[in-house]
C-alpha cells in the first residue's frame, strides 16, 4: 500500500480517486483536516472492496512524528506521496507562520519518519520503497515575457511566503537524499484545476462570483501568466513518476497551456455563457480589475520535456477541454460548493469522523 498527505484537499483527493480506479493498491490517507482538508472530497470511495483496494483514513498532523512513526509501523506502506501543505498564497500574505510550521516542519517530520521506518525495513523491501514530494513552479519566482519556461535546473527564487515555504521543503527533500540516502521523488506542477478546488482559488472563485452576479475581480491588469494543468493529467504525471522515475530526480509538470488571468476569466464567461447562460448580457459584463496584490509574479512556465522525453508523460486534457470539465463539475455540484462556503462540510467531519477509519 502507499500513504498519501493531504489527501482530502484538492491535488491529494483527486489523487486518491485516480490511484484506487487505476492502480487497485491500497491507500492511507493522512490529513489533519485544516480548512481545506475535505472529507467531501472523497465520498464514494468505497473503503474496501473484496479482493482489491483498502482506504484507510488517520486524522494525523504530519507535524507530529511520534504519531507518524506509528502509522508507518502499522501499515508498512511501499512508498509516501507527500501532498499536504498549505498552498494559498494570499493567505500566506496575511499570515504566514502556518505556511513554515506546516511546510517546512512538516516535511521535516514526514522525512524523519519516512527515514526511520526505512532503515527498519529488510530487503528487498527497502530498495522499491519511494519518498515522492509534490511541490510547485513558484520556487522559481517569476519570468519575464520572453524568458524561457522553467527547467529542473532552474535557479530557486521565491517571492511569497508560500513559495519560500515549498522551497525550502524542496531542499530538505534533495539533502536527505543526498545525506542519508532516502529515495526520493519530486515534482514542481504549474497552476493545477479541476474538481474539488477549494473555491478561493481563482477558476471556482469566478464561476461561484459569476453565477451569483458578484463582480469577478482580476488583479492589477490581469497580464499574469500562469500554465494550467488538469489535475487528472497531474495525478497520472505523479504515477508515472512514483513508478518510473530515477531516484534523487526532479521532474516538472506542465500543461502546456500558457494563460493571462484575463484569458483565463474571458474563458470561464464564456463558457459559463454556454452551459448556464444568463437571462440577460454575458458573464464578462461583470469583470471587474481590483490592486495588485503584493509579490504577484508575473508569468510562470513549465518545460515539461524531461517527464515527456524519460517517462513518456503528456498532458491530455487542453484548456478548453478541461475548462469546460471542470466548469461541467462545479454546476452539477453545488451542494459540494455550498458546503465548502458556509463552513457546513466542517460540520459534517465533525458528525461523520471517529478517529482511524477503514
Amino acid at each position: 500500500m502507499i500513504i498519501v498527505t493531504g489527501g482530502a484537499g484538492f491535488i491529494g483527493s483527486n489523487f486518491i480517486h485516480r490511484w484506487l480506479e487505476s492502480q487497485g493498491e491500497s491507500v492511507l490517507n493522512i490529513d489533519c483536516l485544516t480548512y481545506a482538508g475535505n472529507l467531501e472530497n472523497l465520498t464514494g470511495i468505497r473503503t474496501s472492496v473484496p479482493g482489491g483496494p483498502t482506504y484507510y483514513f488517520s486524522r494525523t498532523d504530519i507535524c507530529d512524528q511520534a504519531a507518524l512513526d506509528v502509522l508507518f509501523a502499522k501499515y508498512q506502506p511501499r512508498a509516501v506521496v507527500h501532498f499536504a501543505a498549505e498552498s494559498h498564497v494570499d493567505r500566506s500574505i496575511i499570515g504566514p507562520a502556518e505556511f513554515i510550521r506546516t511546510n517546512v516542519n512538516g516535511t521535516f517530520a514526514l522525512l524523519e519518519a519516512a527515514k526511520k521506518y526505512l532503515r527498519a525495513l529488510a530487503s528487498p523491501e527497502a530498495s522499491k520503497f519511494r519518498f515522492l514530494h509534490v511541490s510547485t513552479d513558484e520556487v522559481f519566482g517569476s519570468l519575464g515575457e520572453n524568458d524561457p519556461a522553467f527547467s529542473e535546473t532552474s535557479s530557486y527564487a521565491p517571492n511569497s511566503p508560500y513559495s519560500a515555504s515549498k522551497a525550502a521543503s524542496d531542499h530538505l527533500v534533495r539533502a536527505y537524499f543526498h545525506t542519508y540516502g532516502l529515495p526520493t521523488l519530486t515534482t514542481n506542477c504549474s497552476n493545477n484545476y479541476g474538481p474539488y478546488q477549494f473555491p478561493e482559488k481563482l477558476i471556482p472563485l469566478v464561476v461561484s462570483r459569476a453565477l451569483e452576479g458578484q463582480s469577478l475581480p482580476i488583479y492589477g491588469d490581469g497580464r499574469n501568466i500562469r500554465d494550467w494543468l488538469y489535475v487528472g493529467d497531474h495525478c497520472d504525471a505523479i504515477i508515472e513518476v512514483l513508478e518510473k522515475g530515477r531516484v534523487g530526480e526532479t521532474y516538472n509538470i506542465g500543461g502546456l497551456n500558457e494563460r493571462t488571468n484575463l484569458e483565463v476569466v474571458h474563458q470561464l464567461c464564456a463558457t459559463l455563457d454556454e452551459l448556464r447562460p444568463k437571462q440577460s448580457g454575458k458573464y464578462s459584463d461583470q469583470i471587474a480589475f481590483v490592486k495588485d496584490r503584493p509579490g504577484h509574479d508575473r508569468r510562470y512556465a513549465i518545460d515539461a520535456r524531461k517527464i515527456s522525453e524519460e517517462l513518456g508523460w503528456k498532458p491530455v486534457e487542453s484548456f478548453e477541454s478541461g475548462l469546460r470539465k471542470t466548469v461541467g463539475w462545479y454546476l452539477e455540484n453545488q451542494g459540494w460548493v455550498d458546503h465548502v462556503r458556509d463552513g457546513s462540510y466542517r460540520d459534517w467531519i465533525n458528525r461523520n469522523y471517529s478517529g482511524d477509519a477503514a
